[in-house]
């Protein structure tokens, strides 16, 4: 392995004061949250994962290579984040009054949650920008062996994976707080609209 404890830490670093800043991530999973719960959230948080782990991969592997052959493909996906978001707001919005237990986006569906966490994954700007332009900072690239690699992916996949499940639990004993049919409601109306806002938010990226 060449990479050492210290630079280990600083990624670390880096990768939590990512996951600080707020971004489709945060809005995504406090929308999905608001309206479902825990159980409505923690799926998305387990499909940022595939994201958290392909950039780092990406970025190690050959940033021009990835662009010049996949390009297109990458574009798709960012409208593809985009049509997840606003489609999700508008049902959400359209089911405001539904009680969670009856609701589209809010009945047992793991595969929609996970679904979701991988468009906001792969249409982030935030977490593009900084796998490929500031992860080849922290390592030598030419020199990663593959532990090392398995290192900076545990590290980037495992980070905001910890982040996100603290944030679903913390809004799902906030949640807990309103349970009424009329707050449920207004939260339902809020979170339709927050992913509404994240969906043009990345059209506009």
């Amino acid at each position: 392995m060449t990479i050492t404890v210290q630079q280990a830490l600083l990624y670390a670093g880096a990768m939590a004061a990512l996951w600080a800043v707020p971004g489709p991530v945060w809005v995504a999973l406090i929308a999905r949250a608001l309206s479902g719960g825990f159980a409505g959230a923690w799926p998305l948080a387990v499909g940022v994962t595939l994201g958290d782990a392909v950039w780092p991969l990406a970025a190690i592997f050959g940033l021009s290579w990835v662009l010049s052959v996949y390009g297109g493909f990458l574009e798709a996906l960012h409208w593809v984040a985009v049509a997840t978001f606003v489609v999700m707001g508008l049902l959400l919005l359209r089911k405001s009054g539904v009680p969670p237990g009856d609701g589209v986006l809010t009945r047992p569906g793991i595969w929609a949650g996970f679904a979701t966490g991988v468009a906001a994954a792969f249409g982030n700007p935030k977490a593009i920008l900084f796998y490929m332009g500031v992860l080849p900072g922290f390592f030598d690239l030419t020199r990663l062996t593959g532990p090392d690699i398995g290192v900076i992916i545990g590290i980037s996949v495992w980070v905001p994976l910890i982040g996100n499940i603290a944030l679903a639990l913390f809004l799902d004993r906030a949640r807990a707080l309103l349970a009424t049919p009329e707050r449920l409601r207004r939260m339902n109306l809020f979170s339709g609209l927050l992913l509404i806002g994240v969906g043009v938010a990345i059209a506009l990226m």
